[in-house]
């Protein structure tokens, strides 16, 4: 089966102000989620946000939110516990939701738990999601993998969401990767 872009929705989770500078890699992190939010952006695929309690958090860092307007904020770990959101998903029609974000063995492990229960399949890109210690995040991964999920990369989505070469938004992915 493959993931198309009409029936996709990027979420990206809790990609906060005063969580981002603990994680591990974040550098890379941040430059796979703009490569990505770029990407998606040239296929035209909606974007939604969540904000993990901003109050104490703060807000999503600041080179992502040109991106999108789109956010929830949320006091559950899970995205699913904000009924806009749910809303959100239900009113896009979306099979697939592509998911970047942190913390991976918090949030977005419990997200993409509760998407699948949901019957969405969740779609996580394992390169655009991070936590603060290697172990937490390949726990993660192998559990979210176990429950169902979808694991990708940020350069092996975007072209099987581009689907052919031969058009403008394939050169713009193509720059974007390179």
């Amino acid at each position: 089966m493959r993931i198309t872009k009409e029936d996709s929705l990027v979420l990206l989770i809790d990609v906060q102000e005063k969580l981002y500078p603990h994680m591990n890699n974040k550098e890379k992190l941040s430059q796979k989620t703009i490569t990505l939010l770029k990407g998606i952006t040239a296929l035209g695929i909606p974007l939604t946000a969540a904000r993990q309690y901003p109050q104490g958090l703060g807000d999503i860092i600041e080179e992502l939110r040109p991106y999108g307007s789109e956010c929830y904020d949320k006091v559950t770990f899970s995205c699913c516990g904000n009924d806009n959101l749910i809303a959100r998903l239900r009113e896009s029609g979306c099979k697939y939701v592509i998911i970047a974000g942190i913390e991976a063995h918090i949030c977005v492990l419990q997200t993409v738990i509760d998407l699948k229960a949901l019957g969405y399949l969740p779609v996580v890109v394992t390169d655009a999601i991070s936590s603060r210690e290697q172990q937490d995040y390949e726990i993660a991964l192998r559990r979210m993998e176990y429950k169902g999920a979808i694991l990708t990369t940020v350069e092996s989505i975007l072209f099987e969401l581009c689907r052919e070469a031969g058009n403008e938004v394939f050169k713009t992915i193509s720059r974007l990767v390179k």
